[in-house]
């Protein structure tokens, strides 16, 4: 501190704490709106000046070595509850903030004494400069990543490490700002510099390194899109392969067909030819598969993968109520299931290696309440299937096609949930189905 009157002294803490609040909101994720926000960090601001002011008239020595520490640490409960984003993440976040807060008080200080033989006022507008500078940088150039890092951190994070690391950042901003190192030698300058670099480096290694293992998740994700797009391909080049297959037969059989109602025809037996037309019909009628909903792609799926898991002897129930035309993309749809149904699948066969002793069943329910699609998949699957976070162990699906729901999800506001009820794999889950224009001008013009 570099002394001055009461005046001087309520300006420079107006000038930090509001630099403060400035650079923390930049980077956080606020709690309320901007009107509300801004009116509790005014009466918040204005609560811990005024008291700030009063100690200084009250004990100088005391309020100069103390009062910052108190001021930030106030600051950090206010903070952290005004603040949306996890309290750990919150915390991350205040520790660059008084990391910053360290650099434009003790860059003001620095300048003012070796520049400016100690003149308050070059402090003070070297704070109000470095403050604006790191304001303008960080709303322009790294406020979109910070937030963006949101994510990673709140789902990646290591709650030790970054315990550690954020008692390491704020021990090294106490010793930048000890008060009780009055003497500037060269030694003193160096010191501050290191441990700016140091503290620095660790937050810039923190954030490269979340970063880093939270953009490998997403090109895991995106990983198994693609894999689930090359089984969608799979299964739609196997539907094609049938209908070929199909209609060669049917072309074979006809000319055959054809003949035989030739012949009686020739013949005149028309009790006969008509006994053949009936059992030709009901011919025709056996394996023919009936259809499962109205909704062209999800019944062709469905009938895919209803015909692999039968084929590998797994009984299958079903009950889809679709209409043809859902506000929900079909590829959207198609990823949800495909994925639940092969896992599904795929957690039956895996049972069937295990033992032979256990009959396997896929049970899958699909239908729309008001706004809402609720789908249920539920199959036989080992009693050691384990759920970890809330999910299924790759293992335990295939590795592939949990994250595609889930992504797939959330998009549309999503919530769903795996459970093992004691060798059975339940999946549920509910997602908004979006208002088309036609229906919101229905409703707003009832």
């Amino acid at each position: 501190m570099l002394g001055g009157s009461v005046l001087i002294a309520m300006l420079r803490f107006a000038i930090s704490l509001a630099g403060t609040i400035t650079l923390f909101s930049l980077i956080s994720e606020p709690r309320y709106g901007k009107k509300r926000m801004l009116s509790a960090y005014l009466c918040f601001s204005v609560a811990v000046v005024g008291v700030a002011c009063i100690w200084y008239v009250a004990d100088w020595k005391s309020c100069v070595k103390m009062v910052a520490f108190v001021m930030y640490i106030f600051f950090a409960f206010f903070s952290v509850f005004m603040s949306s984003d996890p309290v750990t993440l919150s915390l991350y976040k205040l520790a660059l903030t008084f990391y910053l807060l360290a650099v434009f008080m003790i860059g003001g200080i620095e300048v003012a004494v070796i520049f400016f033989r100690g003149n308050i006022w070059a402090d003070i507008i070297t704070r109000v400069v470095l403050i604006i500078s790191m304001a303008f940088f960080i709303d322009k150039k790294i406020k979109s990543s910070i937030r963006g890092f949101n994510y990673y951190m709140e789902n990646e994070l290591d709650k030790v490490s970054i315990t550690v690391m954020i008692i390491s950042i704020l021990f090294g901003i106490g010793f930048i700002l000890n008060p009780n190192v009055s003497e500037q030698t060269p030694y003193r300058l160096f010191q501050i510099f290191m441990n700016f670099f140091l503290t620095g480096a660790l937050q810039f290694l923190v954030f490269r390194l979340y970063q880093h293992i939270g953009k490998e998740k997403e090109y895991q994700k995106e990983n198994q899109l693609m894999q689930m797009n090359h089984r969608l391909l799979e299964r739609n080049i196997e539907l094609l392969e049938e209908s070929v297959e199909s209609g060669r037969r049917i072309r074979h059989d006809a000319r055959h067909h054809n003949a035989v109602i030739a012949e009686y025809a020739r013949r005149g037996q028309n009790e006969e030819l008509l006994h053949y037309l009936q059992e030709y019909g009901e011919e025709t009628q056996v394996g023919v598969t009936e259809p499962i909903c109205a909704n062209t792609a999800v019944n062709n799926i469905l009938a895919a993968y209803t015909g692999r898991a039968r084929k590998a002897h797994i009984g299958v129930t079903m009950d889809v109520k679709l209409s043809k035309n859902l506000a929900i993309p079909n590829i959207d749809l198609i990823t949800i299931l495909a994925n639940a149904y092969e896992n599904a699948i795929y957690g039956c066969m895996e049972v069937q290696k295990q033992s032979t002793d256990r009959e396997c069943s896929i049970h899958l329910m699909i239908k729309k309440k008001k706004n809402k699609l609720v789908i249920y998949c539920s199959n036989t699957c080992r009693l050691e299937t384990e759920i970890m976070n809330g999910q299924p162990k790759p293992e335990s699906t295939g590795g592939i096609g949990v994250m595609s729901i889930i992504k797939t999800a959330e998009k549309f506001e999503g919530e769903y949930d795996f459970k093992n009820d004691n060798g059975v794999f339940i999946f549920r889950l509910i997602m908004n189905i979006p208002q088309n224009k036609d229906s919101k001008e229905k409703h707003n013009i009832v």
